[in-house]
């Protein structure tokens, strides 16, 4: 019962630090959520993707 005390004393006793740990969480949420869905998005389509292929349409110029 102590860690939720202490959150509690520390992060959601008063409005204003309530706030900001909610906006403070969304935006760690949202980013951790975007990395992990492109990572899942770059596993589906290994080999599929410009950046894995190009390498086979570029023409080097000398």
């Amino acid at each position: 019962m102590s860690i939720l005390g202490t959150a509690y004393r520390s992060l959601f006793r008063r409005t204003s630090t309530f706030a900001l740990t909610l906006v403070v969480g969304a935006v760690v949420f949202e980013r951790a959520f975007d990395q992990g869905a492109d990572a899942l998005f770059e596993h589906l389509n290994q080999g599929k993707l410009w950046k894995h292929i190009k390498h086979r349409y570029e023409v080097k110029e000398e």
